[in-house]
């Protein structure tokens, strides 16, 4: 009996997900595309692990937000389920694991630019989730979807259409202050890992840091936390100064010298330094992601 032939990039896609098959045949058949057998007679395309794969996935996402929010309604749970499982969410997540690159496809589907088609993504990585879960069962699978799934998974039950914090900041930085949230984004890792890390400017100082798998999370995540640090300083009634504000300086001054004498040792007063944390913007980054867009499946 042959040994099992891993398709190319197996070993590099099962780093990526943290996950080692017992039969690697499975994997293989999950990354074939109906247009591949066509070339290759014997082949078979990957739509059966496909159609299991998008069941379970359904299961786990429902059992994880059920348990987890309570206060959500059946309504609420619909939407939220319906956003995270749909095509282009999964295909995002397809993308960000390279599937594109060992997917395997006929040369017409190739050609076409098949390797980056949002339903072919999101197929095998359906197709991806029915294999893991024939290998290695629920609770091989189970970790695996809410690990690759957790960012889009609190965005979405946050709020869905409630918590968009980039316009919400936007909206309260023009009310209150006049002003317009800039920010500054970088990114760290190679590209399957890739993670990008946002500050957002009030006046020019940074007021929220935030983080994400993709640009738009982790700039919304800034936003959030922006916000909330924003809606303190409101309710304190000390909003943040302008990068420039010559007053910014003499009432630092003034506050230190009435909080600690000439001549007595400093104080520490827990609401002044959080006070102060916020103005200064080393806000605590946050990790709460936008809320993805839903939308139909359409056929490769």
């Amino acid at each position: 009996m042959s040994a099992p032939v891993a398709a190319p990039g197996s070993v590099e896609l099962c780093a990526r997900l943290g996950y080692e098959f017992t039969d690697i045949d499975l994997l293989t058949l999950a990354v074939t595309h109906r247009s591949y057998p066509a070339e290759h007679p014997g082949a078979v395309p990957n739509e059966r692990l496909e159609f299991l794969g998008d069941s379970v996935l359904s299961v786990v996402v429902t059992d994880h937000i059920y348990r987890t929010y309570p206060a959500l309604a059946e309504g609420e749970l619909a939407k939220v389920r319906a956003s995270v499982v749909s095509a282009r969410t999964l295909a995002d997540v397809a993308g960000a694991l390279d599937l594109g690159s060992i997917v395997r496809l006929g040369k017409g589907e190739a050609a076409s630019g098949g390797r980056n088609k949002p339903s072919i993504l999101a197929d095998t990585f359906e197709a991806i989730i029915g294999a893991v879960y024939l290998d290695g069962g629920l609770e091989a699978i189970r970790p695996l979807i809410l690990e690759l799934l957790d960012d889009h998974i609190t965005a979405c039950a946050e709020g869905p259409g409630g918590h968009d914090y980039k316009t919400r900041l936007q909206e309260l930085a023009a009310r209150h202050l006049g002003q317009q949230p800039v920010y500054d984004v970088r990114d760290e890792g190679p590209d399957h890992e890739k993670r990008f890390f946002a500050t957002v400017l009030l006046g020019g100082r940074p007021f929220g840091a935030g983080e994400g798998r993709s640009k738009k999370l982790s700039e919304q995540a800034a936003a959030r936390s922006a916000w909330e640090a924003l809606v303190d300083s409101l309710d304190e009634g000390s909003l943040p100064p302008s990068e420039g504000d010559p007053q910014v300086g003499a009432r630092d001054a003034a506050s230190m010298t009435a909080t600690n004498p000439p001549g007595q040792p400093d104080a520490i007063d827990p609401d002044a330094e959080a006070t102060s944390t916020r103005r200064s913007g080393t806000v605590p980054p946050a990790t709460v992601p936008s809320h993805p867009e839903e939308s139909e499946r359409s056929d490769a």
